[in-house]
């Protein structure tokens, strides 16, 4: 690997955000890495010297709301198609016209989003975890109020401003702890923490006493460092805005994501269990699609669980792009 390919530059960039912090390493065709919650771009520590050394352009956000980026205080200012505005800007401002975007959690959606509203911009998409729905059916408030019966589903829970600021922020490291080791494939419980008992906490579910093979110390105290500077709510807010989308993208519904794309997906991940559906409506929601995979034995942080993999599949796929 060339000196040039190793090199990791730190940057921010303007958007309608207000910045966006970003870390890019290598040359050649831009690949934009969006992340989930509750992360940052060093989800993505992995793939940056991978795409590098096969050629690529690769940088990985803070979105908005995490890490370096700006983090606006108005709740409306973190609805999808702020999101995507801030991913074309910064395509812009790093002197490209397209770029191929890749996201993993809520990155995943907000990849597909950007992708649909910004084809413009973005020539393909991959997306890890979290498989691509077009927008459609009820109002999502209305869908997630109704899971779970006399518990509360982790959804609602999050969109009520504050409260789960005041489970997670009083010990930002130790339910970040959880919460990984809660999604991933060796440390994760039965049930799954996806629900709420009434007057409960989310952490309730955690497992405690060990760290996913994937997550050092060292890893876990970059991401609560993050955290426990910006405080959560930035990231929260994205839980919040899911009718305001809904709303927001009315002109979408049922639309097909028409460029190449790749979906990667954990095997033990609930997302592929309860959006089934979703993959098996992929020959018509993503006509461009290219290859759709699931790790088995693969939770949900699958980029960082299976680094190797990803890797492979992601440098293939992009491989087989259009130059």
């Amino acid at each position: 690997m060339s000196q040039q390919a190793t090199a990791v530059t730190h940057r921010l960039v303007t958007s309608p955000a207000g910045r966006i912090h970003l870390v890019e390493q290598g040359t050649g065709p831009l690949v934009l890495l969006v992340h989930g919650f509750p992360e940052s771009w060093y989800s993505w520590r992995h793939q940056l010297p991978a795409l590098a050394a096969a050629g690529y352009r690769a940088a990985a956000i803070d979105v908005r709301g995490y890490g370096r980026s700006s983090r606006p205080g108005d709740t409306e200012a973190y609805r999808m198609l702020e999101l995507v505005e801030d991913n074309a800007a910064v395509v812009h401002a790093l002197g490209e016209q397209s770029a191929v975007i890749v996201g993993h959690d809520w990155g995943s959606a907000i990849a597909a989003n950007s992708a649909l509203v910004r084809p413009d911009v973005f020539r393909a998409v991959g997306m890890l975890g979290v498989p691509y729905a077009p927008r459609g059916g009820p109002r999502p408030g209305e869908v997630f109020a109704q899971l779970g019966g006399d518990e509360e589903f982790y959804v609602s829970y999050f969109q009520e401003p504050g409260r789960a600021e005041a489970e997670i922020e009083p010990d930002v490291r130790g339910w970040l702890a959880g919460f990984y080791a809660a999604l991933s494939a060796d440390t994760m419980p039965a049930p799954g923490p996806y629900f709420v008992s009434r007057g409960g906490r989310l952490r309730d579910r955690f497992p405690t006493g060990r760290l996913p093979a994937w997550l050092s110390e060292d890893d876990l105290d970059v991401y609560s460092g993050e955290f426990e500077r910006t405080g959560v709510s930035g990231a929260l807010n994205r839980y919040r805005n899911m009718d305001r989308d809904w709303e927001d993208l009315a002109g979408f519904d049922g639309a097909p994501i028409t460029q190449p794309s790749l979906f990667i997906g954990g095997g033990l991940d609930a997302s592929t269990t309860w959006m089934a559906d979703a993959i098996k409506a992929y020959p018509t929601t993503l006509p461009g699609l290219v290859s759709s995979r699931i790790l088995d034995g693969c939770g949900h942080w699958i980029q960082q669980e299976r680094p190797a993999e990803i890797n492979r599949l992601l440098t293939d796929w992009l491989a087989s792009l259009p130059a």
